[in-house]
């Protein structure tokens, strides 16, 4: 009996223990190195891809359109040029996405009514991206120090086993979030579903990885969803073609041809 109540007492006092140690002594990452390697993450120098979106309501006939983007990654700083071509009620609509080494990405979308770009100034970028589930905020990479990180645990997504990430905007970075949970695979630095939280306990949106290709040596999240989950509307993205260094040039991202259609 007293083996017994002694053992108890140690087991108890292990568990409290490493209820008080910090998530680094209990072989979790900490929260700012895996939001630093998801930034780093290898996306090739270029890459060129054509894409459909499905705009999926939660009842009726989704809408389907046809795009391309290309994208570089040269000293560290993203760009990308993105084109629909189809159908003709947005065909030439483009969206340019120039990250200015300060922190910060500049944003321009072309109207071919207008014949003319627009940038994308602070506060809209909480607004809907043409109509899609994703914001002007989505299609960016924010930096790393403008949110406080941390791992909050361990779990599986369709058998991946995941770090559990959530980052919270500090005060002096504008966010339309408050706090953003991902579930980041731990033998790549990839978040394969992200929940967007807007003050509510409940998430708002969410973002889920459905198809992953190993493609040139790098993994590709080939098709991917949008979730409103107050409407249930969706936006769907699938990745019909793909090549990376293929040598793209940079005077590809620019505004004279964003323009250019």
């Amino acid at each position: 009996m007293r083996n017994r109540l002694l053992h108890a007492s140690l087991t108890a006092a292990v568990i409290l223990l490493s209820l008080s140690l910090p998530l680094a002594a209990q072989g979790l990452p900490s929260g700012r190195e895996v939001a630093q390697k998801i930034h780093d993450r290898d996306v090739g120098d270029d890459m060129t891809c054509r894409q459909t979106m499905e705009l999926i309501p939660s009842s009726g006939q989704p809408r389907v359109r046809e795009l391309t983007v290309t994208g570089a990654d040269r000293g560290g700083l993203r760009r990308s040029l993105l084109r629909f071509t189809a159908p003709a009620d947005i065909a030439g609509t483009g969206f340019l996405a120039l990250e200015d080494g300060q922190g910060g990405t500049e944003q321009f979308l072309y109207l071919p009514a207008l014949k003319r770009s627009r940038r994308i100034v602070a506060d809209q970028k909480g607004r809907s991206f043409v109509n899609t589930d994703f914001t002007f905020e989505d299609m960016e990479r924010r930096p790393v120090d403008d949110s406080e990180h941390a791992v909050t645990g361990e779990d599986t997504v369709e058998g991946v086993a995941c770090w559990i990430l959530e980052s919270r905007p500090k005060p002096e970075a504008q966010s339309q979030y408050t706090m953003v949970r991902a579930w980041v695979a731990k033998d790549m630095p990839l978040p394969l579903r992200v929940d967007f939280f807007s003050k509510d306990a409940e998430p708002v949106k969410r973002y889920t990885v459905l198809q992953l290709e190993n493609i040139q040596n790098i993994w590709t999240e080939t098709r991917v969803v949008m979730e409103d989950l107050e409407s249930g509307h969706k936006t769907m993205l699938t990745t019909n073609e793909i090549k990376y260094n293929t040598g793209v040039d940079e005077s590809a991202f620019s505004v004279q041809s964003l323009e250019n259609w």
